[in-house]
């Protein structure tokens, strides 16, 4: 990279990996009176959040010395409480990830949209996409439950909310809406998509293993109705780390780091498949992201994807009519990584194409660069070696290209 390029100043940011923490009204608000009382709600309550033999939280209540308050979500036979792994910014960003937390002790940007909005300014970030945090990451909460009628009602209360409130009035053009679906029953997911798309949001999050979490895999063809809803409304299909609800593991005893480090391995199945399910080829306007997922892994397994493509006219030619051309073909224009701190990713880029890779600044988890991910960017930047074009791509056009933000009045 020339010194003059190192020099020049970075342009703005557009995140495409943030993250919301639902205020405690959400629910209690849009939800009709009479299903108020089973809706998701918080309670106040004094304890300790530790985490089970899975790494999921649950909630001690209790009196002791190391108790402290804490908001805790209840909805029907689920209990979530507020921890610090979820809100790791401000003045909660140096505590113990199990500590319990209430939303006093949060960093406001972290539920309130006007703090949001001036803590995006503060990380140089002019457009931010944000996945749930009491839904989980692609609304997983609301599977399987005694209600789903209830279930139903739920998913859209969320995506009105994200719709009108999070990203309506000030934050029209810098919070970008992404919104659920029912992930029990495709033809309600394409209903739900539609009406979305018609107010205004053109983002779902969606399973990276939807047959983890007990559904149709994208294989057997059930998920076509949701498909061609999202290729009809142009609507991009994102898949975040965990929203399989499964953390790679190695060994059993093995410290919890051996997880964070592995994180992008569910990205890595969730690539095999896409590629290798044939939505790609059926409906040539579907754009995928894989969101916190990295990309230095990228390269050697299209590489491997494409060798084993050609050779299986030895052991199962029926891909090519599935698969008519080489599974990195599908790969320009249609799916996008999305990266927080891979210099060695970003080396790489020309086996993946630097306009598939976007960034994002991870806010408010405990990977988040905030509030110095210009910083970070920066090293990045000059450590890869990107042109001031590439630059531009990286940080910004990519993203305006993935999700079509010019409709926000978004310009590269």
């Amino acid at each position: 990279m020339a010194m003059e390029e190192q020099s020049l100043e970075l342009p703005r940011f557009i995140s495409v990996d943030d993250h919301v923490v639902e205020p405690h009204g959400l629910w209690q608000n849009r939800l009709p009176a009479k299903l108020k009382e089973n809706g998701p709600r918080v309670e106040r309550q004094k304890g300790q959040v530790v985490y089970t033999e899975e790494r999921q939280p649950i909630f001690a209540a209790g009196d002791g010395p190391d108790d402290r308050w804490c908001d805790v979500w209840y909805y029907e036979d689920t209990l979530w409480p507020m921890h610090a792994a979820f809100a790791a910014v401000g003045p909660t960003a140096s505590l113990p990830a199990t500590t319990a937390l209430t939303y006093d002790d949060l960093l406001p940007g972290c539920f309130d949209q006007t703090h949001r909005l001036a803590d995006m300014d503060l990380n140089h970030t002019e457009a931010s996409l944000c996945f749930p945090t009491v839904p989980r990451f692609c609304g997983q909460l609301f599977l399987n439950r005694k209600d789903m009628d209830l279930s139903l009602l739920c998913v859209r209360a969320y995506n009105d909310w994200m719709i009108e409130e999070w990203c309506g009035g000030a934050g029209t053009g810098h919070l970008i809406p992404l919104t659920l679906v029912p992930l029990w029953d495709a033809n309600l997911a394409a209903e739900e998509i539609r009406r979305c798309a018609a107010l205004g949001s053109h983002a779902v999050a969606f399973s990276e293993s939807p047959s983890e979490l007990g559904l149709p895999s994208i294989h057997t063809g059930e998920w076509d109705p949701f498909f061609a809803a999202c290729a009809e409304t142009e609507t991009v299909i994102n898949m975040h780390i965990g929203s399989s609800s499964r953390q790679p593991q190695t060994s059993p005893g093995a410290p919890m780091i051996s997880m964070v480090a592995l994180t992008s391995e569910n990205s890595v199945h969730a690539l095999v498949d896409w590629l290798l399910c044939g939505a790609l080829p059926r409906y040539p306007s579907l754009k995928i992201a894989m969101s916190e997922s990295q990309v230095g892994w990228m390269p050697f397994i299209l590489e491997r994807l494409d060798s084993a493509w050609r050779r299986s006219k030895n052991y199962d030619p029926s891909i090519y009519a599935l698969i008519p051309e080489p599974p990195s073909s599908y790969v320009p224009d249609r799916v996008f990584a999305c990266v927080f701190d891979d210099s060695v990713g970003l080396a790489l880029r020309d086996h993946v194409g630097m306009g598939q890779i976007m960034f994002e600044t991870d806010y408010p988890h405990a990977d988040s660069t905030f509030p110095e991910s210009k910083q970070v960017a920066e090293k990045m930047i000059a450590e890869s070696g990107l042109s001031t074009q590439e630059t531009l791509q990286f940080l910004r056009a990519n993203a305006i290209a993935c999700y079509d933000l010019q409709r926000f009045g978004i310009e590269s």
